[in-house]
């Protein structure tokens, strides 16, 4: 086990976001997309930072998956929108939680089967306002409901785990999925970071189905083991980091959201940084996202 890895290579890049969330690597565009959940924007950007690009929405926007070259799937705040990367339009697919003006979506990313596995949450983080979604084939069904703030969203590598959190439970579940990707039994806590005191915000597997976890105020992201053991931690110079993706040719670039969201003036010149995307190449690759299906 290697704790606190160096960060030697550790880069960022802006702009500065609110709420830095939901980093996606698209694989034939060769492109990261993220969001600014409350600037309701998304931005897209080469593998450095570069060449950025960025659109909004108009509500709060906080995660994608892609569908084609030109075309991602995206949970804003009144449903999941078809989106067309060229001509920056939309179209809505479905509504989800469109009546509930508390509620916004947060944490999400494609399961194996191509289905969006997306939840919400209430914009003042009230208690279990929220609900854990999974958008197949045209519907959008609730998988279990009471969640504060969903997150931690990410699958096995081969497709037979799907991983997800209620950070203010401060654990991070297990639930077995069948061959066409459907949960099956009940979910298990998988890593369990009450004892700690920590807040596991969003994650992703890599080649080797371990989980790596940003995890809110701890200044961290935090590698386990697929027996949910901790395998090493990353130190990062902001508090709040939001979710990782890898991305890259290769997929051993660890991308890293983050926010500036609720920090005072005087944390915020300690944390210059706060809001930016960073990035740090890793050993073990990630997997390539899988595609969505509409």
């Amino acid at each position: 086990m290697q704790l606190n890895a160096p960060t030697t290579q550790l880069t960022s890049f802006g702009p500065a976001c609110t709420l830095g969330e939901g980093p996606l690597w698209h694989p034939l565009r060769q492109q990261l997309f993220w969001f600014d959940i409350v600037a309701g924007t998304l931005y897209g950007a080469n593998q450095h930072g570069g060449q950025k690009s960025s659109w909004k929405f108009g509500e709060a926007a906080s995660a994608a998956g892609w569908v084609d070259v030109d075309t991602l799937i995206v949970a804003t705040a009144s449903g999941l929108q078809r989106f067309s990367i060229s001509s920056g339009s939309w179209e809505t697919l479905a509504p989800m939680e469109a009546d509930n003006k508390l509620t916004r979506s947060n944490d999400g990313r494609i399961g194996p089967d191509g289905s969006f596995w997306i939840g919400t949450m209430g914009y003042n983080l009230e208690p279990r306002a929220g609900a854990y979604y999974r958008y197949r084939t045209g519907m959008v069904q609730q998988l279990f409901d009471q969640v504060t703030v969903p997150n931690a969203t990410c699958f096995a590598p081969d497709g037979k785990t799907a991983f997800l959190s209620d950070t203010a439970r401060q654990v991070i579940w297990r639930w077995p999925l069948d061959d066409q990707g459907n949960p099956m039994g009940e979910r298990e806590v998988h890593i369990d970071l009450r004892d700690e005191g920590l807040n596991p915000d969003g994650a992703v597997c890599d080649a080797e189905g371990y989980l790596w976890n940003a995890q809110w105020g701890a200044a961290r992201v935090a590698r386990y083991a697929p027996d949910g053991s901790l395998d090493r931690v990353i130190d990062l110079p902001v508090s709040q980091p939001t979710c990782p993706c890898f991305g890259g040719d290769d997929l051993k670039t660890l991308y890293i959201t983050s926010a500036r969201e609720g920090l005072s003036e005087e944390v915020l010149a300690k944390q210059p940084q706060a809001g930016e995307v960073f990035s740090l190449r890793v050993e073990v690759p990630g997997i390539e996202e899988f595609r969505a299906e509409l």
